[in-house]
């Protein structure tokens, strides 16, 4: 597995946007690469996944405004996010998946607060 760290996180109004990235320490091409986020309290939860072919995946509460790509030349991972809500505010984190294995980033701080 590679080794995983993120950044880009912050603190934004409401409606603003944020771009998070996650660098690999090696080639991600295989690999599923998702995006998980953690606010105090709750358990983690998915927020998007992109498969090594592109396809993607959301959660419910993100679709239309958040958007997952990769750039497999560089071993990043991106998560746009757009018109960003209080209840986004999380730790961020990065997962790479691969035959049942998984590694994850030290996670971000993103806080949606006015």
């Amino acid at each position: 597995q590679v080794q995983l760290v993120e950044s880009g996180g912050g603190s934004v109004q409401p409606g603003g946007s944020l771009r998070l990235s996650c660098a690999a320490s090696g080639s991600i091409s295989i690999y599923v690469m998702g995006w998980y986020r953690q606010a105090p309290g709750k358990q983690r939860e998915l927020v998007a996944t992109i498969t090594s072919g592109g396809g993607t995946n959301y959660a419910d509460s993100v679709q239309g405004r958040f958007t997952i790509s990769r750039d497999n030349a560089k071993n990043t991972v991106y998560l746009q996010m757009n018109r960003l809500k209080p209840e986004d505010t999380a730790v961020y984190y990065c997962q790479s998946q691969l035959s049942g294995s998984s590694a994850w980033g030290q996670g971000t701080q993103v806080t949606v607060s006015s």
